[in-house]
């Protein structure tokens, strides 16, 4: 079995213009947000073998917060420059290739490819838009990530911070 979660970055800031895209930084409701589902997310009792972000500021910072609810050293975060801006066939690749000795994978990054590959996966198909510090959680019933697949996929849980605030 593996269980897939994807998590778009909490709410960014455009306070400072200098700042490029992959620069900036979360605001005041991303820093609150982030912690927020990550506290849902212990909740759920949901444990995870590893953390891989984009390497955008906003993503970082918000796989850092989530991590540090989780008990999980924000240390042991991998970051993937490709996972920025990264297209949703390139994003299934990716996940069909993370190591088999990992079983509970969060990715942290960028709409529009999380939600159009939850969709992908979900036999539901009917994710509109993951909002910004929403997660969506997937299981498989594989043993090898390059299984993984709509075919034997389950949506676990789609969850987002405006539901508790």
């Amino acid at each position: 079995m593996k269980t897939l979660y994807l998590l778009r970055h909490a709410k960014s800031s455009w306070k400072y213009e200098e700042l490029s895209d992959h620069d900036r930084p979360l605001n005041k409701r991303g820093r609150t947000d982030a912690p927020l589902i990550g506290q849902e997310l212990v909740e759920r009792e949901v444990k995870l073998d590893l953390i891989i972000s984009s390497s955008a500021v906003r993503a970082i910072t918000t796989a850092t917060l989530v991590a540090k609810e989780l008990g999980i050293d924000p240390e042991q975060i991998g970051v993937q420059e490709e996972l920025y801006l990264i297209a949703t066939e390139d994003l299934r690749m990716f996940a069909q290739s993370l190591p088999d000795e990992y079983h509970q994978v969060m990715l942290v990054g960028h709409n529009p490819a999380l939600t159009e590959l939850a969709n992908h996966f979900s036999p539901e198909k009917n994710i509109a838009n993951i909002p910004t510090a929403g997660v969506v959680a997937l299981s498989f019933d594989c043993h090898y990530w390059a299984e993984i697949s709509g075919d034997n996929a389950k949506l676990l849980f789609f969850d987002f911070p405006k539901n508790y605030r």
